[in-house]
Parts: structure tokens; C-alpha cells; sequence
């Protein structure tokens, strides 16, 4: 054990509470009764620290491992898209420090927009963007627009943001006339969604769909992804995964 903690940079004490969470418990023991790690326990561990240097929970990284539908391969493509969207996001930092030193060595004054743009603008819920590819990233909606739509830019995301915010208030107008999910309204409303989604995923069927808006019911990040805290209301999420439900059936 004591090899494979240096190898691996953690603690000894780190691999015994991995043990006895059952997050990573070895597949044998030696004949003095000493831990012994397989190949497919190291594969294992690989996947956990990846998980953990990218700020998941125990909790969250054990769901993940334990996917029955994910294979090694498609561990690592999760993986490898989850390093690439934060070395983007280093990189736009380092970018913005650059450009302050150089202010700094020039004599120059930043305006308030260019020494907080990088942190401005829009800001996803915390996690939103590894647990979407961890959950996401290996359908093939996932690639689809991974292949077809390039980074969005400040403008796509100013744009996104605006038809969000114009589609959030005419939610909280059906929702706060007391209209039931299954009214015209709600209905339309959670088409409109359904359509929003296609666009950016190449494809959204009604049951897909439902199935995506079932997370707003029982996932907070996702519900704060699409309605930020100071729209929520009280069952805002279930209001938007019944109406989602009852649109699917208006359309079968």
C-alpha cells in the first residue's frame, strides 16, 4: 500500500478511507494480510484522482466510477473534456493577468471591464460545467455539440443570456397567474425550451426532454443553471418537469 500511495502522491491514510467508504477497497491481500492492488484497482484510482484534483465529492466521484454504463474508455473521455474546459478557462485567466502586468510595467490604467472581465459576465453555477460532463459526456448529443459549435463567445453567451432571461419571465408570468403545468401556456412555454435545447444539442425529442427537465425537479445546480436564485419560486423546478411531462404527452 505504501508504494502505491507514493505513486500515486496521496496519503497511506487517504487509500484506508477510500477502503472504508467502499470508494476503493483492494482485490486481495498478501499472505501477512497487507493490501494489494490490482491493475483494475490502479485503473480505479486513476478515475478517483482524476475526479478529486477536478473538485468533485467523494459522494459524487463514487456515482461516477460506479456508472454501470460507462466503460474505461468513456471514463476518459469525460475526463479529458472536463481538463480541457478548465485549461480554457486557466488560460483566459493567465491572458488577464498578462495584460495586467503589461498595464502595470506601461504605466497604463485597466477600466474596471478589463481587469474583471475574465470573472464578469456570465458566471454558470458553481460545478455546473463538470458535473454536465461528467453526467453528459459521452451521449452522443454531448459530442454533437462538442463537434459542431465552436467556444462560445462573449456576444453567443450575452445573446443566450438575453433569450433566457426574456424566456424566464414569461415562465414566472404563466407560473404566478396560478396557471397549472398542463395549461396551453406551460406547455408552450417548456416546447419553447424543448426547441432552445435542440438547437444547442442537435437533438431534443419530447422524451429526452422530459427526462432533462425531471433534473430541475430533483438537481439544484441544474434548476439554478436556467432560473437564477432571485426568479426561483417554491416547486418552480417539479412546475417545469410537469409541464415538460405534459407537453410530451400533448405531442405522442
Amino acid at each position: 500500500m505504501g508504494q502505491v500511495a507514493e505513486l500515486a502522491g496521496v496519503t497511506v491514510r487517504t487509500l484506508h478511507h477510500y477502503d472504508e467508504v467502499g470508494l476503493l477497497s483492494p482485490s486481495g491481500r498478501t499472505a501477512a494480510g497487507y493490501r494489494r492492488y490490482s491493475g483494475g484497482d490502479l485503473d480505479r484510482l486513476q478515475r478517483i484522482l482524476f475526479y478529486r484534483e477536478l473538485g468533485f465529492g467523494l459522494d459524487e466521484i463514487a456515482s461516477i466510477v460506479d456508472d454501470p454504463d460507462a466503460d474505461a474508455v468513456a471514463h476518459l473521455e469525460r475526463q479529458r473534456l472536463l481538463l480541457t474546459e478548465r485549461i480554457e478557462r486557466l488560460g483566459r485567466m493567465v491572458a488577464t493577468v498578462d495584460r495586467t502586468l503589461e498595464a502595470k510595467r506601461l504605466g497604463e490604467a485597466l477600466t474596471a471591464e478589463e481587469k474583471l472581465e475574465v470573472f464578469g459576465g456570465y458566471r454558470e453555477p458553481e460545478g455546473y460545467s463538470e458535473q454536465a460532463v461528467a453526467r453528459w459526456g459521452d451521449t452522443p448529443q454531448w459530442r454533437w455539440a462538442r463537434d459542431n459549435r465552436g467556444p462560445m463567445t462573449k456576444e453567443d453567451w450575452e445573446k443566450a443570456e438575453k433569450v433566457r432571461r426574456d424566456w424566464v419571465g414569461r415562465l414566472l408570468s404563466v407560473v404566478d397567474s396560478g396557471a397549472a403545468p398542463g395549461s396551453p401556456a406551460a406547455m408552450d412555454l417548456l416546447e419553447e425550451h424543448r426547441r432552445m435545447l435542440a438547437e444547442f444539442m442537435g437533438e431534443c425529442d419530447h422524451e429526452l426532454h422530459r427526462h432533462l427537465t425531471e433534473l430541475y425537479a430533483t438537481d439544484p445546480v441544474q434548476l439554478a443553471f436556467l432560473i437564477r436564485e432571485p426568479d426561483q419560486r417554491p416547486g418552480i423546478g417539479r412546475y417545469l418537469a410537469d409541464a415538460a411531462t405534459a407537453n410530451a404527452a400533448r405531442y405522442a
